[in-house]
C-alpha cells in the first residue's frame, strides 16, 4: 500500500468528518479538494469513494445517538419504544423524496453537476439563504419577546411546563421554535424536511444545510432541525453508499486491490473519529448561536472558487 495515498485518504476523511455535519457541503468540499490533492485511483473509484466515505461519518451518528435510535433499548418502556418506532417512521418518510428523485437521476447528476462552478454557485446561494433566514428568525424572536409570546430563558427543547426566566434580549438563548422536541415533529413536517433534502442532490448545496433550512422554515428549533438532519442521514447515506458500490462493482467493473481497500478503510475510519467531535461541537453550538457564520463562510468560499476556476486556472493554463 502507498503511504502517500493513505495520508491523502486520511486528509479527505478529516474534510468529510467536518463538512458532512456542518452545513457547508461535504461533497462540494471533496470535489474542490480533489483539484489540489488527487488520489492515484481511477475516476470510477473516486466517484464511488467520495460517497462511500460517508459511511464512516454516519457510524458516528449511530454511536452518539444509539439509545435514541434503538427501539429495543431495555431502558425504554412501551411508550418509549413506540415513540422510537414512530421516529423511524418519520425518518423513512423524510427519505422518500430524495430517493425518488436521486436514484433515477444519479448518472445525470454525476455527469453534469459535479463541477466546481456548480459547487460554487450552490455554496453562494445557500449561504445567502442562511443569512436571510436567520435575520428573519431574529426579527421574529424580538417580536415574540415584545408581545410576551416567547418566554426566553427556558432551555431549548425543554418541556413546555418548565419554569422560564423573565424574557430579555441578552440572555444568549437564541434557539427557539414551536417544534422543540422530536416528539413534536409531525409526519407532515418530517415529509416537508425530506422535500428540502432533495435540494442537496446538487453538489455544494449540503445535505445538512438543506434539511436544516427546511426545519427552520417549518418551525423547528435549531437543535431539533440539526438532530433530525443527523437521523435522516442514516438511511440516506447507507442507501447512497450501497448504490455507488453496486454501480462500481457491477456496472463499472471495478475491483478492490490492497491499495483501494486501504484507502477506503483509512478514509472511513478518519471520517468516523472526526465526525464524533464535529457532531458534539455542533449540537452545543446551535443552542446559542445562529447559522449566519456558516452562511458567510459559504459565500466567501464560493467566490474564491469562482475566481480560481474562472480566472486563475485559464490565466495560468492549469
Amino acid at each position: 500500500m502507498d503511504i502517500i495515498e493513505l495520508l491523502k485518504s486520511a486528509f479527505l476523511g478529516v474534510v468529510e468528518g467536518i463538512t458532512e455535519w456542518l452545513p457547508i457541503s461535504s461533497t462540494g468540499h471533496l470535489i474542490l479538494v480533489d483539484e489540489f490533492i488527487k488520489l492515484d485511483v481511477s475516476q470510477e473509484f473516486w466517484n464511488m469513494f467520495q460517497v462511500v466515505i460517508q459511511l464512516g461519518a454516519i457510524l458516528a451518528v449511530c454511536v452518539l445517538f444509539f439509545r435514541e435510535l434503538n427501539p429495543f433499548s431495555p431502558s425504554k418502556g412501551r411508550e418509549g419504544r413506540r415513540d422510537t418506532w414512530k421516529l423511524w417512521g418519520k425518518i423513512v418518510l423524510g427519505c422518500i423524496p430524495a430517493a425518488a428523485v436521486g436514484i433515477p437521476l444519479d448518472d445525470f447528476m454525476e455527469e453534469h453537476l459535479y463541477s466546481p462552478v456548480v459547487v460554487a454557485a450552490a455554496l453562494i446561494v445557500y449561504g445567502i439563504a442562511f443569512i436571510v433566514i436567520e435575520n428573519w428568525r431574529a426579527r421574529r424572536r424580538r417580536q415574540m419577546i415584545a408581545s410576551g409570546e416567547l418566554a426566553v430563558g427556558r432551555p431549548a427543547g425543554s418541556h413546555f411546563a418548565a419554569p422560564a426566566q423573565p424574557a430579555t434580549d441578552d440572555d444568549g438563548d437564541t434557539d427557539f421554535g414551536r417544534i422543540t422536541t422530536l416528539e413534536d415533529l409531525s409526519w407532515k413536517t418530517a415529509l416537508g424536511i425530506g422535500c428540502f433534502q432533495v435540494l442537496s442532490l446538487i453538489p455544494g448545496t449540503s445535505r445538512s444545510g438543506s434539511t436544516i433550512i427546511g426545519g427552520l422554515l417549518l418551525g423547528c428549533t435549531r437543535t431539533v432541525a440539526s438532530k433530525f438532519t443527523f437521523f435522516l442521514a442514516v438511511p440516506v447515506m447507507f442507501g447512497a453508499s450501497a448504490l455507488k458500490l453496486v454501480k462500481y462493482l457491477v456496472m463499472d467493473g471495478g475491483t478492490f486491490g490492497s491499495n483501494e481497500i486501504g484507502i477506503m478503510v483509512v478514509g472511513c475510519l478518519t471520517a468516523f473519529v472526526v465526525s464524533l467531535l464535529a457532531i458534539r461541537w455542533l449540537m452545543g453550538f446551535v443552542r446559542r448561536h445562529d447559522f449566519k457564520g456558516f452562511g458567510v463562510y459559504r459565500i466567501a468560499l464560493g467566490v474564491l472558487v469562482l475566481v480560481y476556476f474562472l480566472c486563475l486556472v485559464p490565466a495560468l493554463g492549469l
